[in-house]
């Protein structure tokens, strides 16, 4: 196969995918399988083989992302209803005090997002966010871009969210170098899209909460004592500390700075993403259900509740599976992969690339990236890279796909919404700060690579 032709079979698979989720408005998960076999066609294989191939990719990746995604949905379930994301709000804005509240909410927003999806933790903090606004008469992006800001760099960039465990695992990288680097690198992107930004947009849009908005939202929130600032930190910082520990001891055995002992296996086995998130699952059932008085039925409802968006994106990320598995036995990867080691193009300005393109076409930011990973599965492997690179390559497909929400993305209306602006209002905020993100990280990315 030429190289023309190769590229004609990906774009006519991207297309079909978009053409089937946009205008047919069918299921992601669906339309990338359909894109799949569409692909495996046109690059010659046989029907037995593309079927082979759709389960070979499927369950290759399920096997790790619907358990790390399961228990993760779970854990981030029993914090949301607990309180623990109010907790954290409650305590940072006491300590940074409300002339530093904007950083107070960034860092709540960058921590709440690790465990708990965007949208839960935008929706559980706002009452805050307009309380604030209200005392300090200042507008509500002061604020809200902050918080809006650590919530989508830490939802984006750092596990256990289901965006980067799917990436992750579709290009074979270890959890812990991706945690590593979403955190170094997710701060400081944070801090610019964030208190900076929200400083400025700020002073040009001045939204304050509206009666209806507040009256909305006022009983929004966990009734009740809230649970202690430091026990929802350990809760969420333990299983991250434990996978990058386990990665580390690794690299150690493998450059024989350490001998493996009882003490090593002890660690690895403690710190895989399977065992660090069952120990902060059960923890959190324990010390925030069932020692606060939960009823152990609504533990099981929570815990229940939790799967469900869970299994929508468990089955996306192996319909991303299949993407990749067809362009390896077909042979395009490999053909893709000689025609990039050729060019001047970078790996992780590739894979940011395609994370965009497909981002600003069809909304979703999930989809943007597994996508993204699919393609870019095949080509990596000529180019060598260690897990540090490749890591760095899951924050690159990460931000790319951050890049331009607008009203294609579900994500443009909840914060127009819960912010009562207008489209204008809206594209002049959350789009710039989440363009913000995606260019941030992606110079702090290029940077780390040459670093490391």
């Amino acid at each position: 196969m030429s190289t023309p032709y190769i590229i004609l079979i990906v774009v006519s698979g991207i297309t079909v995918l978009l053409l089937m989720v946009l205008k047919l408005k069918i299921s992601a998960f669906i339309s990338l399988i359909v894109a799949s076999i569409l692909v495996g066609i046109l690059s010659g294989m046989p029907l037995s083989e593309i079927s082979l191939s759709i389960q070979k990719g499927m369950g290759g990746t399920l096997g790790f992302v619907a358990t790390v995604v399961g228990l993760g949905a779970i854990f981030g379930q029993i914090l949301e209803s607990s309180g623990g994301a109010e907790s954290l709000a409650h305590y940072l804005l006491r300590k940074f005090g409300q002339s530093k509240a904007s950083w107070a909410l960034m860092f709540t927003g960058f921590i709440v997002a690790i465990p708990v999806f965007l949208d839960v933790g935008l929706i559980i903090i706002i009452p805050i966010i307009y309380a604030l606004s209200r005392d300090t008469k200042r507008s509500l992006l002061y604020f809200g871009i902050p918080l809006l800001a650590g919530l989508a760099v830490a939802h984006s960039a750092i596990p256990p969210t289901p965006g980067p465990i799917a990436v992750a695992s579709i290009l074979g990288v270890p959890l812990g170098w991706v945690i590593l680097f979403g955190i170094i690198i997710g701060l400081p992107t944070a801090i610019i899209a964030g208190p900076v930004f929200g400083k400025y947009i700020s002073g040009k849009i001045n939204i304050q909460p509206s009666a209806k908005l507040t009256e909305d939202n006022t009983n929004k929130g966990s009734s009740g004592k809230l649970p202690s600032f430091w026990l929802i930190i350990i809760l969420i910082v333990a299983p991250l500390i434990l996978i990058v520990l386990s990665t580390i001891t690794g690299v150690m055995i493998k450059n024989n700075t350490i001998a493996e002992s009882v003490i090593t296996e002890i660690l690895i086995f403690l710190g895989h993403p399977f065992t660090a998130l069952t120990i902060a699952t059960l923890l959190s059932i324990y010390l925030l259900g069932i020692k606060r008085g939960m009823p152990r039925q609504k533990i099981l409802n929570l815990s229940t509740k939790a799967l469900g968006p869970a299994g929508i994106i468990i089955l996306i990320t192996g319909a991303g599976g299949v993407l990749k598995q067809i362009l390896v036995d077909s042979g395009i990867g490999t053909i893709m992969a000689k025609s990039i080691a050729d060019s001047a193009l970078s790996p992780i300005l590739l894979a940011w690339i395609l994370a965009a393109i497909i981002r600003v076409t069809q909304g979703s930011a999930t989809v943007a990236m597994i996508t993204a990973a699919g393609i870019i599965s095949p080509v990596l492997p000529l180019f060598n890279l260690d897990e540090p690179h490749l890591a760095l390559v899951v924050i690159a497909i990460a931000t790319g796909a951050t890049i331009l929400s607008h009203v294609n993305d579900s994500g443009f209306w909840l914060v127009s919404k819960y912010f009562g602006m207008n489209e204008k209002q809206t594209l002049q905020s959350w789009t710039v700060m989440e363009t913000i993100i995606s260019l941030c990280g992606l110079a702090f990315v290029l940077i780390a690579s040459f670093i490391i």
